[in-house]
C-alpha cells in the first residue's frame, strides 16, 4: 500500500501540523548506495555502499520538516575487484584511514510532487563537506508484511564532481562525474 506522503503537506497547508515527525532507523541489510563512472570511454565501473547506518525523522504530515542522517566507513566500499577498491583507498584518491567516515546530514527539503522531493544535505567525503541535492522518490511507506511494524522505501539520485572532494586523479580520462543512486528502506525506531 502506497501512502501519498507529499500530497499531505498540500493537504495540511492551511491548519497546522498535529502529528509529530516520527524516528526511523535505515535497514542496514536493505540500504545501498552505487556509484558508476566513465572508465576512458571504454567501460563503465560501478562501486557500492551497503550495511551503513542512519536516521530519519519522518514527518507524513509535513515533509519539508523531516530529517536524514546516515554515515558509514569510507574503506567500506565494494567494487568487485580487490586491487582497485585498494587503489581508491590509496594515495591517489582517498589516502583512507580505517576510522574516515562519509557523512551525509539534510539541510532542506523541498517537495516536488505527490512522492517527490529534493532533499538538499551536507555531504562530507575525504574530509571536505559541501552541498548535494537529491532527487528522491518515496517507493513505498506502511506496515511491513513480515515485521508488523511501519516501514518506509525511498530512491535518490544525484550527480558528484570527484574534484569537489579533492579525488579528481585521472580526471578528465576517468570521468569527474559521478552518477550515484541510492535505495533505502527505513523501520519505526522502538
Amino acid at each position: 500500500m502506497k501512502t501519498m506522503l507529499f500530497a499531505g503537506l498540500l493537504a495540511a497547508a492551511p491548519i497546522a501540523a498535529t502529528a509529530a515527525p516520527e524516528a526511523y532507523s535505515l535497514d542496514s541489510s536493505h540500504s545501498q548506495i552505487v556509484f558508476q563512472y566513465n572508465h576512458l570511454g571504454y567501460s563503465t565501473g560501478f562501486g557500492m555502499y551497503s550495511g551503513f547506518s542512519g536516521d530519519i525523522s519522518f514527518d507524513a504530515e509535513d515533509p519539508a520538516a523531516s530529517t536524514v542522517e546516515v554515515s558509514f566507513p569510507v574503506n567500506s566500499m565494494i567494487t568487485g575487484w580487490e586491487p582497485r577498491t585498494e587503489h581508491f583507498m590509496g594515495g591517489d584518491f582517498f589516502d583512507a584511514n580505517d576510522d574516515e567516515m562519509v557523512t551525509f546530514t539534510s539541510t532542506a527539503i523541498n517537495v516536488t510532487g505527490e512522492d517527490t522531493a529534493e532533499i538538499t544535505g551536507d555531504l562530507t567525503l575525504n574530509g571536505v563537506t559541501n552541498s548535494v541535492v537529491l532527487d528522491a522518490t518515496l517507493t513505498q511507506a506502511g506496515e511491513h508484511p513480515m515485521e508488523g511494524k511501519p516501514w518506509l522505501g525511498f530512491f535518490a539520485t544525484t550527480t558528484l564532481l570527484r574534484s569537489d572532494y579533492n579525488v579528481g586523479a585521472f580526471a578528465p580520462y576517468v570521468s569527474d562525474e559521478v552518477e550515484v543512486q541510492i535505495s533505502i528502506e527505513a523501520m519505526k525506531a522502538d
